[in-house]
């Protein structure tokens, strides 16, 4: 079989598994969200790329000589959810990963379930991070999901409950410092990083 070399090449109405994924030779960064082809938005604006490396400057700077580790993207991060086969199928790219459990970290990323996921939102990727990967990263057990919201300066906290569902925050706005129920100690002044 001739390597895929181009994006191109892909039938986008196709399901496609994690060893698909690691064939492809092409240059575009894509997800698989159970198993279906996502391309990746094209190289994050300005301001989305300051406030993702401020979250992540400040988490890295907190969690130095701590054992949980943080990634920024691209990372792999294969996660345990299942299309409608049964085929676990899912690797995402968040822009901020935390993983507390070494046992998860290998050569290729994160296989298996980090413990804080930080997605900021760009124009053109706001349904994929709101809907698709909120329940893929709620499904697989992350245990707290932070969506950034650059153009409003506020970001949304969801929290896993005792029944395994995700329970949002309000809206923190920049004058609000957030605080991470999963990487205790750690807390965000909003102001520092919009």
């Amino acid at each position: 079989m001739n390597p895929i070399t181009n994006i191109n090449q892909l039938d986008f109405s196709k399901r496609y598994t994690y060893a698909d994924y690691m064939s492809w030779q092409f240059p575009e960064r894509v997800e698989l969200l159970r198993g279906k082809l996502y391309t990746m938005s094209p190289a994050p604006n300005l301001r989305h790329q300051l406030v993702s490396g401020n979250i992540f400057g400040f988490l890295w700077i907190f969690l130095k000589d701590k054992p949980c580790r943080v990634f920024s993207a691209p990372f792999d991060v294969r996660l345990p959810v299942a299309d409608k086969k049964g085929k676990k199928d899912t690797v995402v790219q968040p822009d901020i990963t935390v993983v507390c459990n070494p046992d998860v970290l290998g050569k290729q990323g994160c296989t298996g379930v980090p413990d804080l996921v930080v997605e900021v939102l760009s124009p053109g990727n706001t349904t994929k991070e709101m809907r698709d990967k909120f329940d893929i990263y709620e499904e697989a057990g992350v245990k707290e999901y932070w969506l950034a919201h650059p153009s409003d300066n506020t970001v949304i906290v969801y929290s896993l409950n005792e029944n395994e569902k995700y329970i949002g925050s309000r809206h923190f706005t920049i004058k609000d410092t957030v605080e991470s129920s999963v990487v205790r100690g750690f807390d965000l002044r909003l102001k520092d990083i919009f």
